[in-house]
């Protein structure tokens, strides 16, 4: 009972002096873990996962993941420069790649910017606008420190400590199966499993960055809908699932459209 006593304590202590705010939503995270530490290690997952994966060989694809990557990270910068929050970006170096796997309907984005789409998901994406659906909300877990809070709060929950120095030290083997997991690595291709506040938080901010890069956000609930026709009803219930329903995810993401599309108003080129 003393080390539980303690231990919320001491999680309630790292709420109070180590927090960081999300940029857009403004929601506070547990940050014990930073950039410079976390970003490294994604960089050399991402590297190991390009080494071992077949690049795509259809020019067209990867062009279009390139120019949509592009715009996108036009987009975040121009909207982090005018929303004061640029040094959330410290240390990203970006990178977009098309993996041949037809069989696996996913992107990811690690921390620091390098994201692989996986040519399984090209079909449900349909275009470049469908493109851009999926880039912006996989950059946004990026530039919300999705990854970065995943791993603070499997320090404090898993280890009992919120020093990433101290964890290793104390529990470097330990401390190192989190960090990779929380980058994406021990998972399935590199993928990273947020929970629903994530992947929703997620959907609000990538919305914006996909206006703002001339894409128009009306497309992203149409993109859900394809999602979920082509899962078959295979989806398990929202409440055993780490992600939103399809059902919930649309509806949301149709009551921000709104605020969306005074972004795609505003910076659409004519």
């Amino acid at each position: 009972m003393k080390y539980f006593s303690f231990l919320s304590l001491f999680v309630a202590g790292l709420l109070l002096v180590q927090c960081a705010t999300v940029p857009v939503t403004g929601r506070k995270q547990l940050s014990t873990v930073k950039n410079d530490e976390i970003i490294p290690m994604s960089f050399a997952q991402y590297e190991q996962v390009i080494k071992e994966a077949k690049l795509s060989d259809n020019k067209g694809q990867s062009a279009m993941i390139k120019r949509v990557g592009s715009r996108i990270q036009k987009a975040v910068e121009l909207y982090a420069e005018e929303q004061g929050f640029s040094e959330a970006l410290d240390g990203f170096n970006w990178e977009f790649n098309l993996i041949d796997n037809d069989s696996t309907v996913n992107a990811w984005c690690m921390p620091g910017g390098k994201v692989a789409f996986y040519t399984g998901i090209m079909p449900i994406c349909k275009n470049e606008t469908g493109v851009a659906v999926v880039m912006g909300h996989e950059v946004a877990h990026a530039v919300a420190s999705h990854g970065r809070e995943r791993m603070s709060q499997g320090m404090v929950a898993q280890l009992g400590l919120g020093s990433l120095q101290v964890a290793m030290g104390s529990n470097p083997t330990g401390t190192q199966e989190l960090l990779m997991q929380s980058i994406g690595a021990g998972t399935q291709l590199g993928m990273l499993k947020f929970s629903r506040t994530h992947e929703s938080e997620a959907d609000k901010i990538g919305l914006i960055f996909m206006a703002i890069a001339g894409y128009n956000p009306k497309a992203a609930p149409k993109f859900w809908e394809r999602m979920a026709a082509g899962s078959g009803g295979q989806a398990p219930p929202e409440w055993q699932s780490t992600h939103p329903s399809h059902d919930t995810r649309i509806s949301d993401l149709n009551a921000q459209l709104p605020k969306a599309m005074e972004y795609y108003k505003k910076y659409k080129k004519d």
